[in-house]
C-alpha cells in the first residue's frame, strides 16, 4: 500500500496543461465577474448571474489552492510551488473586493424569500444571501477592500507562511542526530520515560533558533486582525470570530462556564496519572501523552485500515466505506519526512467527492485515533458535497463535530473488545485526548485572548509570549501539571494562531468534543434511527447557525445544562479510571 497521497487526480503537476488552463480560466472569470459586479443593475435582476459566476470561481480557485496547499504541506522548501501559490494569491486578492461588492449587492435584495420563489438558484442560496445582508454592515468601501486583500499577501498571509516554513524546516538536535520537529513531538508518545523527557528538552531547545521570527509573525498577524476588526465595526476579534462561526456569545459562554466547573475533575485525572508514573507534584508536561497500561500494539497501515473499516461498520456502513475508499485510493499521506508539516488535517477536494488527509503516523493507537478523527472530516465533507458550490463551507465549531464523534466511537468500540489489561490503556488514551480538547484548548483560548489584548499596547517578545503561555497553562491545568515542567512554546508550534482570516481556532475543538460526546450518547440510546438525523444535520451545517444545527438534534446549545451533561459523562470516565488504578 502506498503511504503518500495521490495528487495526480487533482493535477499531474505544475506542468499539467489542466493546471495552467485552470489558472488562466480563473483570470478570465475574475474579469467577467468584475465586469458583472461593476455593471450590476437592480439587485433582484442580477443576483442569480452573480451567484453562478461566483460558483465557477470558487470551484476553480478552491481546487488550485488546495493542490498548492497540499504540495506545500509536504514540500516546505519547494520554491516553485511557493511561486505558484503567490501567483494564485494575487488573483485571489484581485477577486476579494469584487466578492465583497457582490455581497453589498445581495444585501440590497429587499425580499429574498420572494425572489427565491422565482429562482431555484436564489432559493438554494437563501441562507447565504440572508447572511450577506446581515454582514454587509461590516464591509468597507470597494477600494479599501481591494487594498486590504492585496496587502494581506505580504502581511498576515506571509507571516503565516513564515511560521509554517520555520516549524517545518527547523533542525532538532537529538542524541547526536538531526530530526524534524514532527518526529521529536511524536516521541511524546514513546513508552520510555527517558525518551519522552529527552525529546521534550530537545523540542524546547530547538525553538530558541526560531522563536524571535515566530514572535514577530504572531504580533503582526494579531495586530492586523485587530486593526481590521475595529475598522469593520466589530466589538472585538472574538466577536468577529463568533460572527464568522455563526455562533452566539451565549453559547460560547455556556460552554466555557461549564468547562471551568469541571476542571477539577480533569486535574484529578492528571494527578492520578502522575502518581502512576512516579511524580509527586503533578504531571510534567512531557508526560501528558505517556501511554499507560498494557497496550504496546503497533498498527501497520494495513492493520489500521482493517481495524477502522470493521469498527465503523458498527456505526454506519457509509462511514466504513469512506474509510476503505480513503486507504484504497491514496487519500492519505502517513509518515513524517523532511519538509513535511507537523500535525494532521483533512481537506475536501472540490468537485471530486474526495478528501486528502495528512498525518504523522507512528503506529500507536493514538495515531489510529487521529486517522479516525480526520476521516470524520471526510465523512462530513461527503454529506455536504452535493450541496451547491457556495453551500459546502461549514463554520469552525461544527467542523470538529464529526471528527470527534469518530474518535468517541473508536474508543467505545475498542473498550468493548479489549481485555481487562487493555482497558486501562484505552480509557486513559481517551481521557488524554479529551484533556487536550478541553483543558489544553481552554489554555489556548486564554492565551490567544491575552495576546490580542496585550499586543495592542506593546510588542510581545518571545519571553512575553512564553510568560503568557505559562500563565494560561497554570489557569487551565492548575495543580494537575508540575509547575516546573510546563511548555512555554506551545504558541510557536500551533499553526492555528497564525491565520489572518481565522482567529480563535481553539474553542471549536472543545465545542466539537463536547457536542460529539452528547451526540454519541444519543446514538447509544437511539441506535440506527440516529444516523439519518445525524447525516442530515451535517449536510445542513453550511446553511444554518450553530444553534440551528443543535436544534436539529433536539439540543439547546445556549443552555449550560447540555455542556454539563457531556462533561458529566467524561467525569464519570475519570472516576472509572481512578477506580482501575486502585
Amino acid at each position: 500500500m502506498k503511504t503518500e497521497w495521490a495528487l495526480d487526480p487533482i493535477y499531474k503537476g505544475l506542468e499539467d496543461p489542466a493546471y495552467e488552463a485552470d489558472m488562466q480560466a480563473v483570470e478570465k472569470l475574475i474579469a467577467e465577474f468584475a465586469k458583472a459586479v461593476k455593471g450590476a443593475g437592480k439587485a433582484e435582476e442580477c443576483a442569480e448571474n452573480l451567484l453562478l459566476l461566483e460558483e465557477e470561481l470558487v470551484l476553480k480557485i478552491s481546487r488550485l489552492g488546495l493542490y498548492l496547499s497540499l504540495r506545500q504541506s509536504v514540500e516546505a522548501e519547494n520554491g516553485e510551488v511557493m511561486a505558484q501559490d503567490s501567483r494564485l494569491m494575487k488573483m485571489y486578492s484581485q477577486l476579494m473586493p469584487f466578492t465583497a461588492a457582490a455581497d453589498k449587492i445581495f444585501a440590497k435584495i429587499e425580499d429574498i424569500d420572494g425572489l427565491a420563489k422565482k429562482s431555484e438558484v436564489v432559493k438554494e442560496y437563501t441562507f447565504l444571501l440572508k447572511q450577506a445582508k446581515e454582514n454587509a454592515k461590516y464591509l468597507l468601501s470597494d477600494d479599501v477592500e481591494e487594498i486590504i486583500s492585496a496587502m494581506d499577501m505580504t502581511g498576515g498571509s506571509a507571516w503565516d507562511q513564515l511560521q509554517s516554513f520555520l516549524t517545518s524546516t527547523v533542525k532538532v538536535d537529538y542524541e547526536g542526530k538531526t530530526v524534524t520537529l514532527s518526529e521529536i513531538r511524536n516521541m511524546a508518545y514513546d513508552p520510555d520515560q527517558v525518551v519522552r523527557k529527552a525529546a521534550y528538552e530537545a523540542e524546547l531547545a530547538c525553538y530558541e533558533k526560531i522563536q524571535d521570527s515566530i514572535a514577530f509573525a504572531l504580533n503582526n498577524i494579531k495586530n492586523q486582525v485587530t486593526f481590521l476588526c475595529h475598522k469593520r465595526g466589530y466589538e472585538s476579534p472574538l466577536a468577529m470570530t463568533l460572527k464568522q462561526s455563526r455562533m452566539t456569545k451565549e453559547t460560547l459562554d455556556a460552554m466555557l462556564e461549564a468547562i471551568k466547573e469541571y476542571l477539577p475533575s480533569f486535574r484529578k485525572y492528571l494527578r492520578k496519572k502522575a502518581e502512576m508514573l512516579g511524580h509527586e507534584n503533578g504531571l510534567p508536561f512531557y508526560e501528558l501523552f505517556a501511554p499507560l497500561g498494557k497496550s504496546d500494539k503497533k498498527f501497520s497501515v494495513e492493520e489500521a485500515r482493517d481495524y477502522l473499516v470493521n469498527c465503523f461498520k458498527t456505526f454506519t456502513q457509509d462511514m466504513s466505506d469512506i474509510m476503505q475508499e480513503a486507504f484504497d485510493n491514496e487519500w492519505i499521506d502517513f509518515f513524517p519526512r523532511k519538509g513535511k508539516r507537523g500535525g494532521a488535517f483533512c481537506a475536501g477536494v472540490p468537485g471530486m467527492k474526495e478528501s486528502r488527509i495528512l498525518t504523522n503516523y507512528d503506529g500507536n493507537f493514538g495515531a489510529v485515533s487521529t486517522l479516525a478523527h480526520e476521516l470524520g472530516h471526510a465523512f462530513h465533507n461527503r454529506q455536504t458535497e452535493d450541496n451547491r458550490a457556495l453551500n459546502q463551507d461549514y463554520s469552525m465549531p461544527v467542523a470538529e463535530t464529526a471528527s470527534t464523534f469518530n474518535e468517541t466511537h473508536l474508543g467505545h468500540f475498542a473498550l468493548t473488545t479489549a481485555t481487562p489489561e487493555e482497558k486501562l490503556a484505552l480509557l486513559e488514551s481517551d481521557l488524554m485526548e479529551k484533556t487536550q480538547c478541553i483543558v489544553d484548548i481552554y489554555s489556548r483560548f486564554l492565551f490567544e485572548s491575552a495576546v490580542f489584548e496585550q499586543s495592542q499596547s506593546k510588542f510581545l517578545m518571545a519571553d512575553d509570549l512564553k510568560a503568557l503561555m505559562l500563565d494560561a497553562q497554570r489557569q487551565a491545568y492548575g495543580e494537575g501539571l508540575d509547575e516546573n515542567f510546563l511548555h512555554p512554546y506551545m504558541w510557536a508550534c500551533k499553526s492555528h494562531y497564525y491565520s489572518s482570516g481565522l482567529s480563535f481556532y481553539n474553542f471549536p475543538y472543545a465545542f466539537g468534543n463536547l457536542f460529539a460526546v452528547g451526540l454519541y450518547n444519543m446514538f447509544l440510546e437511539e441506535g440506527e434511527s440516529f444516523v439519518p438525523k445525524y447525516k442530515a444535520m451535517l449536510k445542513a451545517t453550511p446553511t444554518c447557525t450553530i444553534e440551528e444545527a443543535g436544534a436539529m438534534m433536539g439540543v439547546d446549545l445556549s443552555d449550560k445544562k447540555f455542556w454539563e451533561s457531556s462533561l458529566a459523562l467524561i467525569a464519570k470516565d475519570i472516576e472509572a479510571f481512578c477506580a482501575l488504578i486502585k
